[in-house]
């Protein structure tokens, strides 16, 4: 939702958005897979997850590696839930949560072994997110991260107008490898998203949350015109999702 929308429709939003399990497409599977990845990966490794929303990738990343995860996000409420999350699990020796601009780290250059980002670094542009990252890692460290892509030529114009507000730059594979080799990056492996990670923990608890929310503002006409907003995402992914898809890169910084 654009900047140009109103404060009581970014309330909305955000309350959409808040109370699910992810905050973009993507699943556990996923993030297992490119995880494996990473192969060279050290013991022990110093994580950074970017953009972490309320942290459903961070916990998996925290069961299946060892070493400290910073996790930040500039969205509080999402800081402050996962904060929740990670007391009640006793991780809190591990996973450190931050309310944090990762357009405006403060982070001392080479600070980590595995960045990771899922749907958030296209909020920078690849141009400048991957040198950043490049800059963060310790040689020989890892970056892995989804980026939303185009999957046929000449897509709609109804979704591509949706995209182009949020992601003007998006384009295809092929650009996003070039974005990659360009930052002096070497490529350790690339898969796109299932379908089934769009629905399982986003659009299909996204619909449960509009139908609650609904129900709550019923006299509302500004939240209930927010709503039908955010209920036009999953549609448009249902009539249009053939066109694109995220695509999760794995790749490193050389030694």
């Amino acid at each position: 939702m654009s900047a140009n929308h109103s404060a009581r429709s970014m309330e909305v939003f955000h309350e959409v958005f808040e109370g699910l399990p992810r905050q973009g497409p993507g699943s556990r599977a996923c993030t297992l897979q490119a995880l494996s990845l990473c192969r060279d990966l050290v013991a022990a490794p110093a994580i950074l997850d970017l953009g972490c929303g309320v942290g459903a990738q961070t916990l998996v990343l925290a069961a299946n590696t060892t070493g400290t995860i910073t996790a930040v996000d500039l969205h509080a409420p999402n800081i402050a839930r996962l904060n929740e999350t990670v007391a009640e699990a006793g991780l809190g020796d591990r996973i450190r949560p931050e309310v944090e601009d990762f357009g405006a780290l403060s982070y001392a250059p080479a600070s980590f072994d595995l960045l990771w980002s899922e749907g958030a670094l296209y909020n920078l542009g690849m141009a400048r997110a991957l040198p950043m990252c490049w800059a963060l890692l310790r040689p020989g460290g890892y970056l892995a991260f989804t980026d939303a892509v185009w999957r046929t030529p000449d897509p709609p114009a109804a979704v591509r107008a949706i995209f182009v507000e949020d992601y003007p730059a998006m384009g295809r594979v092929s650009d996003t490898l070039q974005q990659i080799a360009d930052a002096g990056l070497a490529l350790e492996g690339h898969f796109t998203v299932p379908d089934a990670a769009w629905w399982t923990d986003f659009y299909t608890p996204m619909g449960t949350r509009i139908e609650e929310l609904r129900a709550k503002y019923p006299n509302d006409p500004e939240a209930l015109r927010a709503l039908a907003a955010v209920a036009e995402e999953p549609r448009m992914h249902e009539e249009y999702g053939e066109h694109y898809a995220y695509e999760f890169f794995v790749c490193r910084r050389p030694s």
